[in-house]
């Protein structure tokens, strides 16, 4: 079955949503899931999107905060 290719302005929707607290995280994922996310960020990878370089960038400069982030969750 083909899918539509992936809106991301569909899914920042999808994600806000859930920021608000109006889906499940469940069904965010699902919704995310059915958009296209995964084709989004491996295009976004295959280029190496702005995230990567921001991050190289603060590697580079001997930035020793980007070496010790640890995610809090």
């Amino acid at each position: 079955m083909d899918r539509p290719p992936p809106d991301p302005a569909k899914l920042l929707d999808a994600w806000m949503e859930w920021e608000r607290g109006e889906t499940p995280p469940g069904r965010v994922i699902s919704n995310l899931k059915t958009g296209g996310l995964r084709e989004v960020l491996e295009e976004l990878a295959a280029v190496g999107g702005p995230s990567r370089q921001a991050a190289g960038s603060a590697k580079d400069d001997g930035d020793p905060s980007a070496e010790s982030w640890k995610p809090v969750v």
